[in-house]
């Protein structure tokens, strides 16, 4: 079920009235745990007996560690089950290609059948919200939640299920045991960020990606400045989609009583490759810092051993964005970028020298680049697509300028927002005229078309 459909309209004005007198009763949870899987099964009912079963494991695994002495193994077979499953679901046909390719390069002619398995929508998503309950337990950070009911609605929770943000126990568990607090600031602020996101995904991310798709579809067709503009079009797409998304998640929380967490802050404004990562993801970029890259040492065991391990979990990460190399290798040029910039985003000359608009480009650049490598639909893309932009000659890229010049206002607003300016920017009139004008423009020139979010497929 999509959020920018009437299916989800309709299920919402079911759902959230029922919500509300029920939100003092012991009913309250049961109520919110059968509309999230509704609101999952919608795509596949086959889908809930996987995110049951992530459910009752981690579940179950933290009382075992709470009765039992042997707290290691519980948790090592709970994380093994969570990865084994996400590796299966997601990774199985990525790992039969490669071994089948593997075997006709050393010449036999035996071929592994492909695992044919349906990929369930987020699966990354509850599978790592679901360890994180199960790690932090074991790290003494929460206390066990006793009640299942409670614990499968904070695993299946219906905004932020299928896309994110990754919450925390220690966040989002305190919310569903208390009776939510909704006001009318709740409510005018959760649709504004409804609307919000549904511009952003709608009237940006869609529009843009009509031509991005025309050209990452048939690179070899086009010159260097279309490849270019797809490029610099798809970072602003998948932002708008994405941020889109979390921004209606959230304001759908928000108007449930329930405060999710930030999940992009202006990325594009950022000044270095470190501060991106901060405002990129940041439930997914947290996540990879606590579960991945502090276990393995983080930055305690000198520099060698720091970039190692930075290296390692922005890889690792490249991969779980998707089963195929070019997210591998996306992965490592950030990683690469990381190892490079590191020293000198630290130094005084970087810090006090560098003009911060200077730095937000070069960040921006280098992003934008490695971007070729998460949208190509294959290395072969990739490289055709790189070269052409360092070789090919000059050719109108027939780029529409109303889409240069929405995200050139998107841009601009978030600069004033970084600014003194915000005080503006805050200012009740300006949020009411901004959102305004956005629910114009969506009922005004906007199409009919429904496309999914790029991140359900992660």
């Amino acid at each position: 079920m999509l959020f920018h459909t009437w299916t989800f309209v309709l299920f919402f004005l079911i759902v959230y009235p029922v919500h509300l007198a029920l939100k003092r009763t012991r009913l309250k949870l049961p109520w919110l745990l059968l509309a999230s899987y509704v609101f999952y099964g919608w795509w596949n009912p086959l889908y809930l007996f996987l995110i049951a079963y992530t459910t009752l494991v981690n579940y179950v695994a933290v009382i075992l560690m709470e009765k039992t002495s042997g707290r290691k193994l519980w948790l090592a077979l709970s994380i093994i089950n969570s990865l084994g499953l996400l590796g299966f679901f997601k990774y199985g046909a990525f790992v039969t290609d490669n071994l089948n390719a593997l075997l006709a390069l050393l010449g036999t002619s035996y071929h592994l059948p492909a695992p044919g398995v349906i990929f369930p929508v987020g699966i990354s998503f509850f599978t790592f919200q679901a360890m994180s309950y199960t790690i932090d337990y074991y790290r003494g950070q929460i206390e066990r939640e006793r009640s299942l009911i409670r614990f499968a609605t904070f695993v299946a929770l219906f905004p932020r299920l299928v896309a994110g943000p990754i919450e925390r126990a220690k966040n989002l568990l305190p919310q569903l045991r208390a009776t939510p607090g909704i006001a009318r600031q709740d409510v005018t602020d959760g649709l504004s960020l409804f609307i919000v996101g549904l511009f952003k995904k709608v009237a940006l991310a869609d529009y843009l990606g009509i031509y991005v798709d025309k050209v990452y579809d048939a690179p070899g067709e086009f010159s260097a400045p279309a490849l270019v503009l797809a490029t610099f079009a798809f970072g602003w797409q998948i932002y708008f989609d994405f941020s889109g998304y979390t921004d209606m998640a959230r304001g759908v929380a928000r108007m449930m009583g329930f405060r999710l967490m930030l999940n992009f802050n202006n990325p594009y404004l950022a000044t270095g490759l470190g501060d991106f990562w901060r405002r990129w993801h940041v439930s997914l970029s947290t996540w990879f810092r606590d579960y991945v890259y502090i276990p393995l040492g983080g930055n305690r065991r000198g520099r060698f051993s720091t970039y190692v391990n930075m290296c390692l979990t922005m890889v690792i990460s490249g991969l779980w964005h998707g089963a195929a190399w070019t997210f591998v290798i996306w992965g490592a040029l950030h990683a690469l970028g990381r190892v490079l910039t590191r020293g000198l985003e630290r130094s005084a000359f970087y810090k006090e020298r560098v003009p911060k608009f200077a730095k937000q480009l070069l960040v921006f650049a280098f992003v934008t680049f490695a971007w070729v490598f998460f949208r190509a639909r294959s290395f072969g893309d990739a490289r055709l697509i790189v070269t052409r932009i360092l070789t090919a000659g000059w050719a109108d890229p027939a780029f529409p300028l109303l889409a240069l010049g929405l995200v050139l206002a998107v841009w601009c607003y978030q600069f004033v927002y970084e600014s003194a300016g915000r005080r503006v920017l805050a200012l009740a009139p300006v949020r009411v005229a901004v959102v305004v004008l956005m629910a114009v423009y969506l009922a005004a020139f906007t199409g009919t078309g429904v496309q999914a979010f790029i991140y359900f497929q992660f």
